[in-house]
C-alpha cells in the first residue's frame, strides 16, 4: 500500500470491482484510451495486472480518496506492453473516473508510483505510452518529468483506421542512475 497525502493506493479487493467497471464503461474516460470494458473485460483487466504482480511485482492499484475512501481509479506500473518501444521497460500507466479530473490526483498517483519504482526497482527507467491525440496524459507525463522519445508509433493493439493506433511514448530516467 501507498499513502500520499490525499490517496491511498493499494491492490484491488472485489469491492472495487463496480467502481473500476463503472469508469472503464465510461466513454469519456476512454475516449483516448480504447473501447469501452464490459464487466467481464473488467474483470480480466484486474485478473491481468494481479498476474503482473505475481509476475513482475508490478500491478496497478486502486486509487482511493483518503477522506472517505471512494475509488477514483486505477494507476501504478506494469510489464512494458509487447511489440511496442515500452516492451522490455516499466511503463507506468494512470485512469481516473471523470469526476476526479482536473484535481491533481492523477499526478499525485503518478508521482507516488514512480517513487515506488525508483525505490523497490533496478530498471534505468520508467516509459509511458499514450495516443498521439491524448495531449491531457502527455501534459500529465511532463510535468512528471517524463521527455517524449523519438519514435512514434502505430500500437499493434489498435485496427489500422483507428486514431488510438498513432502513439507516443514518453520516459523518465531512475533518479539513482540518471
Amino acid at each position: 500500500m501507498i499513502e500520499t497525502e490525499r490517496l491511498i493506493l493499494r491492490w484491488p479487493v472485489p469491492a472495487d470491482r463496480a467502481a473500476l467497471h463503472a469508469m472503464w464503461a465510461d466513454p469519456a474516460v476512454m475516449i483516448d484510451l480504447g473501447p469501452i470494458k464490459s464487466p467481464s473485460d473488467s474483470d480480466a483487466a484486474i485478473a491481468r495486472h494481479a498476474g503482473y504482480r505475481d509476475s513482475h511485482g508490478l500491478g496497478f492499484w486502486t486509487v482511493e480518496l483518503r477522506q472517505d475512501g471512494s475509488v477514483i481509479g486505477f494507476c501504478g506500473l506494469k510489464p512494458g506492453a509487447e511489440n511496442t518501444p515500452a516492451e522490455g521497460e516499466i511503463e507506468i500507466g494512470w485512469m481516473l473516473a471523470q469526476p476526479w479530473w482536473g484535481k491533481g490526483y492523477a499526478r499525485e498517483a503518478a508521482a507516488a508510483s514512480l517513487d515506488w519504482a525508483w525505490s523497490r526497482q533496478a530498471a534505468p527507467r520508467v516509459v509511458a505510452i499514450t495516443a498521439a491525440r491524448n495531449l491531457a496524459s502527455q501534459r500529465l507525463m511532463e510535468r512528471l518529468g517524463m521527455t517524449k522519445r523519438p519514435g512514434d508509433f502505430l500500437h499493434p493493439i489498435f485496427a489500422d483506421d483507428d486514431p488510438l493506433r498513432h502513439s507516443v511514448i514518453f520516459s523518465i530516467d531512475h533518479p539513482a542512475i540518471a
